[in-house]
């Protein structure tokens, strides 16, 4: 049996990766620019990256189980690209299985760090618009429960602001 068909959809995870990499850059500027509607369409498009992902995810995962079981290797935990690099004969497919695994590990930590780069600045937006919030917001008086302005005071005669004896 061939690692080709591994190495496509390994090729093919790497497309989708790299495209919701570009996205990430997109939605960078989007939260700069306060866009919403924009946002709101780029939020669309990952989700429907993200599927299409897990999708493939699914299929490397069989394709890698079938690959190991007509190999002959049994494991006991999920099986994995680097088991198929182990388990790979011809030094071709192993050194491809190596650089498409590795690229995709790269893109993947690109993608990490651009999402935490938006994620940190959709909170650093938050902050202000809560800090604005609360600069328009009337601040409440402060509040005796007492009744008494100090302790060692006398209630002073509540005054009127009208005069009752004009």
């Amino acid at each position: 049996m061939s690692v080709q068909p591994i190495i496509s959809i390994l090729e093919k995870l790497e497309k989708m990766h790299k495209s919701l990499l570009e996205l990430a850059y997109k939605k960078t500027e989007l939260v700069k620019k306060g866009d919403m509607d924009g946002l709101q369409g780029i939020i669309k498009n990952e989700q429907s990256h993200v599927a299409a992902i897990e999708v493939l995810e699914k299929q490397r995962l069989q394709l890698v189980s079938d690959y190991l079981r007509a190999k002959g290797i049994a494991l006991a935990d999920t099986p994995t690209v680097a088991h198929v690099i182990e388990a790979a004969e011809i030094v071709e497919e192993r050194q491809k299985l190596e650089k498409v695994s590795k690229s995709i590990i790269s893109v993947i930590s690109d993608l990490r760090k651009q999402n935490d780069l938006n994620q940190q600045l959709v909170f650093q937006s938050l902050k202000f618009v809560n800090m604005t919030l609360d600069m328009l917001r009337p601040q409440p008086d402060q509040f005796n429960y007492s009744g008494q302005q100090g302790s060692d005071q006398k209630p002073s005669a509540k005054k009127s602001i009208f005069d009752s004896q004009a």
